[in-house]
């Protein structure tokens, strides 16, 4: 469990003066897996799946920013389980097994903005304009191992769950 880790995730969230009794999503790259803490209690757990390519906050890298974020656009509401989303466009267009593409971007997108200058925002480490997300996926077979392109992955059921849960605002500590 992480419990071990809230009290430094608090300090963390402190420092950019956030009410640290609201809601607030932890990443944690090493377990693979997405926390939602609320009054310093961790409420529910997710598998995800972050970058193959490690992780690593500069444009073009293909790894997963770390630091705080917060969830600045989210997209889909009420796009059926499964429906592709292009440029954050709804293609109308809903995923089938004898379609190929490695990782497409499925069903939800909580889309992230970086809060940290010199870290996670700004210049060629700006996470918003790396276009980084939590997103359904149509890997789910590949769910808990790393396998992104930069984003946060996680199954169709549970992006659906966690963007109902979660509001513009909410802040995500990768690390």
């Amino acid at each position: 469990m992480i419990d071990h880790k809230i009290p430094l995730l608090q300090n963390r969230l402190q420092q950019l003066q956030h009410n640290t009794e609201s809601i607030y999503l932890h990443i944690d790259i090493e377990k693979q897996k997405l926390f939602i803490i609320k009054n310093k209690k961790v409420i529910k757990t997710y598998p995800v799946s972050t970058s193959k390519f490690g992780t690593g906050n500069l444009e073009n890298s293909n790894r997963t920013p770390l630091g705080v974020h917060q969830i600045i656009n989210k997209i889909g509401h009420n796009a059926p389980p499964g429906r592709i989303f292009r440029s954050r466009e709804d293609t109308g267009d809903n995923y089938n097994t004898t379609m190929t593409e490695e990782n497409l971007i499925l069903t939800r997108i909580l889309r992230l903005d970086g809060l940290e200058p010199g870290i996670n925002k700004g210049g060629s480490i700006d996470s918003y304009e790396r276009y980084i997300y939590i997103h359904g996926t149509n890997r789910e077979d590949l769910i808990g191992t790393p396998m992104s392109h930069g984003c946060i992955c996680m199954r169709n059921n549970d992006i659906i769950e966690l963007f109902d849960s979660v509001g513009e605002g909410t802040l995500v500590i990768i690390d």
